[in-house]
């Protein structure tokens, strides 16, 4: 068995991992939606970066990006000081499904909202029920943004602190419908509106990106299980930890820096200029969809760290600790 100070270690380094991509996140939104400096501007100072400003404001504000490096690493410090290894499962899988529901409740409150949009602006009823400012405001994708997808993001991440316990079925369910109307429509009242299969991929990709977590906890994915069915217990963990940190937590961090890496970078361009598709008249949402590559790299990340733990929990165990099949235990995946 390791010593505890090995042990404290390894669920250090993962517990910093995620620690460190949330605050990777923060402060991308920081520096690119809110023209913070980047924590890499205080370096300025050593000669080892160049930054386009180094006035004392954007020195003191990439001090503070930094910060919050040092803020969560001394968080994770003290977690693992003051907490058990058996806490790390369940704290991880709490955030996870905490993350999943939220992003359930906005992804399902905003189609509905920018649905319901998107219906009036084609039909020009929002021309006679709004003045002209609102009017003007839902016609354009940042405003719409602004003023109506982020207070329903927000009420959403609220929703979720009472109903986190949802499953993904149910936006399944509205899947089905939303295309079996989308069928009675065109083929039996000869109506068609782009907005109306932009509802259909809006929740589609949402289904598919958000509940792979989830899919993960429960051991739902397809594993080519050809050598790993017949491996016993402790094997089992061995590959399950070896294929969360070689494999899985560097692929969820390749799609973030990829993604958020930059201004520019294929998640960052689409939601800073709040992208709408080129088809018409549809929903102002595909900005959106661009941020759920963002939401399932860190969902896969936090999850492939818990399941890390949780393999490495089952080795550590002692002699009062059974091990089991390498999947997270039944208090993990209810935490």
């Amino acid at each position: 068995m390791l010593e505890e100070n090995n042990i404290n270690i390894i669920r250090l380094v993962i517990l910093a991992n995620v620690s460190f991509a949330v605050t990777f996140i923060l402060n991308n939104f920081l520096t690119y939606g809110f023209g913070f400096p980047g924590p890499l501007t205080i370096l300025s100072l050593t000669g080892f970066y160049n930054a386009a400003s180094t006035s004392g404001i954007d020195l003191g504000l990439s001090a503070l990006q930094l910060g919050f490096y040092g803020l969560a690493l001394y968080y994770v410090f003290s977690w693992v000081g003051r907490r058990s290894k058996a806490e790390d499962v369940k704290y991880l899988d709490f955030i996870n499904s905490y993350i999943i529901a939220a992003c359930f409740w906005v992804v399902l409150l905003i189609g509905l909202v920018d649905i319901v949009i998107s219906f009036m602006r084609v039909h020009d009823f929002h021309s006679y029920l709004f003045s002209d400012s609102i009017s003007n405001m839902l016609n354009q994708p940042k405003s719409r943004g602004i003023f109506i997808h982020l207070p329903v993001i927000v009420l959403g991440f609220l929703a979720a602190i009472r109903m986190r316990h949802i499953s993904f079925v149910w936006l399944a369910l509205m899947v089905v419908i939303a295309e079996m109307i989308i069928v009675i429509a065109r083929f039996v009242f000869s109506y068609e509106q782009t907005f109306m299969g932009d509802l259909v991929r809006f929740w589609y990709a949402a289904l598919f990106l958000f509940a792979s977590a989830q899919t993960l906890v429960e051991e739902g994915h397809v594993r080519v299980d050809v050598l790993y069915a017949g491996f016993d217990k402790k094997k089992k963990n061995k590959v399950n930890m070896i294929g969360a940190i070689a494999l899985g937590i560097p692929l969820c961090w390749a799609v973030m820096i990829c993604g958020i890496g930059t201004k520019n970078s294929i998640i960052n361009s689409p939601m800073l200029n709040f992208e709408t598709s080129m088809s018409g008249y549809g929903m102002y949402v595909k900005y959106l969809m661009a941020a759920f590559l963002l939401v399932f790299a860190i969902t896969m990340l936090i999850q492939f760290s818990s399941h890390f733990l949780s393999s490495f929990l089952n080795l550590t165990s002692d002699q009062n600790g059974a091990l089991d099949d390498g999947a997270p235990d039944d208090g993990a995946e209810k935490a």
